[in-house]
């Protein structure tokens, strides 16, 4: 008889705050390369497949999006225009006119782009895994099968993967996917990022999740970043564990200091579930889905009625509008720009927009025009901000659109380091971590063996939070986050303890966030900020304050 399975752990990033169990089940191995044998068809219908193939493949990717709403729009959105890359096609058309088969040319003008993006440096690796996905689903239409998608097992089960692709993330059947455990990925990564936002606990950056077997149990454990395999049945969650009540309400900690608890939204389409989630408003609308897909900017008029739609579902709440913030990984067809060698740190946010002004004066108009219609509280700010002389061009456009309130994006070191500057003249200021640890740990926020730097746990991230809070306190200026950090329930703690006095985030993680609130004070809000700042690894600041209060 063998010997019973042994108990261990591994350790990687939790996305979420409820321990669930369950047995493994491995994510199917994509399809094997296609063959360089010569194609037997005419090039002409070779052709014709490879397009019908990637045109088929985009229109599912963007149905997928719009269904799932939220962030898996945007990201979607993103991944169905790589298939409908004019110069994609060209290379394809190229490999065809060689005698290759569909699905080979659809291969090689992929892995071709593949590597050009992977050249182009650590911020473009997420967009290349992306990159992936589309070739793997392009290359099975030309050949007539199925992609390699999620299992079906028939029961309830942890998903674990190597990663996951957005439109099998944004597609799980919440009825049966427990949890998700993947090797690759950061805390940011597309994978944790519509993991959190559709409120599936996750372990990610997981290294040891690629020796899991298929039905071993395990515990997935976000809240202590952990996965136990074979846990003992002490540490099993009791039956409707996960499960669990919270009242709808403002955010408010054990004492009632009230702490606005917001939501990330991406359009109107995101209006019913945060609103359902008691959202107290909206403290990052990302207006850029109205401008990705668009040849030309969009009209006045279009803008003005989704603008009307979002102010309309907080009467009397407050709602922050990002203006577009387009370049990098955001590029848009109406904005030309020339190509650029790190885009992470060309033209984008703010400085595209000085560039083509008449974009942002169009869209600041359309915001006034709207918020008129409504009782909404209305706020703009201006993404990528790196000083106060941006900061100033950007309140005087919006004064000049009747926009009073007006604040940035802290994303940027020198933002943080000059935030006493900057509140002299903004009115707000949110943080946006994802981008701020970038930047401050010169990581690609994507690279999953760089998890460890991207945690936004990190030390060096929370001293800069620090800074921004204070210097916020000292002007009397309210602070937001409306990165990722703020989704974390025991992070949100932290934050609070440093100052911060919004939090904004994807509509599932606000029950969460409301409930850690609500279980302590601003002062053990304080005290567990002390102890995250001091601490020497990301890895340390969280054990220091989730083990106090386990």
């Amino acid at each position: 008889m063998p010997p019973d399975p042994a108990r261990r752990e591994l350790a990687g990033i939790g996305i979420g705050r409820h321990a669930v169990a369950g047995p493994v089940v491995r994510m199917a191995p994509p399809l094997p390369e296609p063959p360089t044998t010569p194609g037997t068809e005419n090039p002409d219908v070779a052709l014709g497949r490879a397009r019908s193939a990637l045109t088929g493949v985009a229109e599912t990717l963007r149905a997928r999006g719009a269904s799932a709403g939220g962030e898996a729009t945007d990201v979607l959105d993103a991944q169905a225009l790589m298939a409908e890359d004019p110069a994609l096609d060209e290379a394809i058309a190229a490999g065809v006119g060689r005698g290759l088969s569909a699905a080979r040319a659809v291969f090689e003008a992929f892995t071709g782009f593949r590597e050009a993006l992977a050249a182009a440096g650590p911020y473009l690796a997420e967009r290349v895994a992306d990159l992936d996905d589309v070739r793997q689903r392009a290359v099975a239409a030309c050949l007539g099968v199925p992609v390699p998608g999620v299992p079906d097992p028939g029961h309830p089960y942890v998903l674990v993967a190597r990663d996951l692709a957005p439109a099998d993330t944004a597609g799980l059947d919440l009825t049966t996917v427990l949890a998700l455990v993947t090797a690759e990925g950061g805390p940011t990564s597309h994978t944790a990022v519509l993991a959190r936002s559709r409120g599936i606990p996750a372990v990610v950056g997981c290294a040891g999740a690629a020796d899991l077997d298929d039905d071993t149990v395990v515990l997935v454990d976000p809240g202590a970043s952990r996965v136990v395999v074979n846990p003992i049945a002490a540490e099993m969650p009791e039956p409707g564990a996960t499960v669990r009540t919270v009242p709808i309400g403002p955010g408010r900690t054990a004492d009632g200091v009230p702490i606005a608890l917001l939501a990330n939204i991406g359009g109107p389409a995101d209006l019913p579930a945060a609103v359902a989630a008691g959202a107290e408003g909206v403290g990052l609308y990302r207006t850029e889905l109205l401008f990705l897909d668009a040849a030309t900017a969009p009209s006045a008029a279009s803008q003005v009625e989704a603008y009307r739609d979002v102010f309309a579902a907080f009467p009397g709440g407050r709602v922050v509008v990002r203006v577009l913030d387009a370049g990098a990984d955001k590029p848009l067809r109406f904005m030309a720009q020339e190509p650029e060698i790190n885009p992470a740190l060309g033209v984008r946010g703010l400085r595209a927009l000085r560039r083509q002004p008449e974009i942002l004066r169009t869209q600041l108009a359309s915001i006034s025009l709207a918020a008129q219609d409504t009782s909404a509280d209305v706020w703009v700010m201006a993404p990528m901000v790196a000083d106060v002389e941006e900061t100033e061009w950007f309140l005087a456009e919006a004064a000049a659109h009747g926009l009073g309130t007006a604040g940035v994006m802290v994303e940027v070191p020198s933002a943080a380091m000059l935030a006493d500057q900057i509140f002299e003249v903004a009115a707000f200021a949110s943080i946006g971590t994802n981008d701020l640890a970038q930047y401050a740990l010169a990581v690609d926020r994507q690279i999953g063996g760089l998890a460890t730097l991207q945690d936004p746990w990190h030390p060096g991230l929370l001293r800069l939070i620090e800074l921004i809070a204070r210097a916020g306190r000292v002007a009397g200026r309210p602070v937001g986050v409306c990165g990722e950090a703020a989704a974390d329930p025991m992070l949100a703690r932290v934050l609070v303890g440093l100052g911060v006095t919004s939090l904004s985030m994807a509509s599932p993680a606000l029950a969460d966030v409301r409930a850690s609130l609500a279980e302590v004070t601003v002062a053990e809000c304080q005290a567990a900020a002390a102890r995250a700042v001091t601490a020497r690894s990301a890895a340390e600041a969280r054990a220091r304050v989730c083990s106090v209060n386990a």
